[in-house]
């Protein structure tokens, strides 16, 4: 066992503060990580105030992971000691069922093991990277490539393979018309990416404040939601929209956007249930789907890409002592685009 230090939510809704944590012994299979960095998902923060269920307390929040190996185990063939490497949203599955066994591990039958706020086969509390170091097991490591910094790459680990999955998995690329529904931290990821895969992208914000932002990182058009007359104009135009919001949208002005066959994927996930008039999707044979991050293999993939493409996430580098402020921040929508933790002042 290690002890280091990390910031926790003592309990529900509570301000994070600075504390130590036991990580466990690297076993044979494990890998011991010095992270760099660390990514703030909005996913954090409903988890630290329950807003998606019950949560296990103290929490040591995290996804989104960079860092460099400093210990590997006795049988470990994927890495050795300073790699760089970066640990996503799950640290374990079961590894048998038919879903593991074709890389999609997010959807283990039995339920993955995220990275925090879930229970390892040890029987112990996970916790995740707003701390100085984890031990993970080489199979949920991935590895991340020389030409992207570290503090950029930290975020790709979720809002990057959150946003790269579905706009491989609907074909995404020339030839296709994406929108993308809001501009935050996995909207911006959604944009950069959407245009190296080839796509005409269009934004679709509420209001036009990020306009410039939006056509910077490679949207070729940009539309606020707040005005009707984009409903009426973009009628019928869409392939593939992915919704990266997580409040309740009108999901029957979005369908009316899609062309017939067109998808509608959401990857942002209200904390409220939300309601649809099946006529919405019957009338065009439209798509309300849903993706969630993705497998180990697919995330590799990824990140390669990105490096292929020279895309790292839009960030805000931040002490540790700044994470309340930023958890606040990112609910008023008032960063570019992600917020990344420096753990070295842990």
């Amino acid at each position: 066992m290690t002890t280091v230090a990390a910031y926790a939510a003592p309990a529900a809704k509570a301000p994070l503060e600075r504390t130590t944590i036991e990580r466990r012994a690297v076993g044979p299979h494990d890998v011991l990580i010095d992270i760099k960095y660390a990514g703030i998902c909005h996913s954090d923060i409903h988890q630290v105030n329950e807003g998606w269920g019950e949560s296990i307390f103290p929490m040591v929040p995290g996804h989104e992971i960079a860092g460099v190996v400093s210990e590997v185990g006795s049988q470990v063939t994927k890495f050795k000691v300073g790699d760089r490497v970066g640990v996503g949203c799950m640290v374990d599955s079961c590894r048998e069922c038919e879903y593991c066994l074709r890389g999609e591990e997010q959807f283990c039958v039995e339920g993955n093991i995220p990275t925090y706020n879930g229970i390892g086969r040890d029987g112990q509390p996970t916790y995740g990277g707003y701390s100085e170091k984890v031990v993970v097991d080489e199979a949920f490591v991935v590895r991340i490539p020389d030409s992207l910094p570290l503090d950029v790459a930290a975020p790709l680990l979720c809002a990057g393979i959150t946003t790269y999955s579905p706009l491989k998995h609907w074909n995404a690329g020339p030839g296709k018309k994406v929108a993308v529904v809001g501009l935050g931290g996995l909207g911006h990821m959604a944009v950069k990416l959407a245009h190296a895969m080839g796509a005409e992208v269009t934004v679709l914000s509420q209001s036009l404040r990020k306009k410039d932002d939006g056509l910077r990182l490679g949207a070729d058009h940009y539309y606020a939601t707040s005005d009707p007359k984009t409903f009426e104009e973009l009628a019928g135009t869409f392939d593939l929209i992915v919704s990266t919001v997580s409040a309740p949208m009108d999901f029957g002005a979005l369908l009316s956007l899609l062309k017939v066959d067109g998808a509608l994927v959401n990857v942002g996930v209200p904390e409220e249930p939300v309601s649809l008039n099946l006529f919405s999707v019957i009338s065009g044979r439209k798509s309300l789907a849903g993706s969630m991050i993705g497998g180990i293999a697919e995330t590799q993939e990824m990140l390669d890409f990105c490096a292929e493409h020279a895309i790292g996430a839009e960030i805000e580098l931040i002490r540790a002592d700044q994470i309340n402020e930023a958890y606040d921040r990112v609910l008023a929508s008032d960063v570019r685009y992600r917020f990344v933790i420096d753990t070295s002042t842990i």
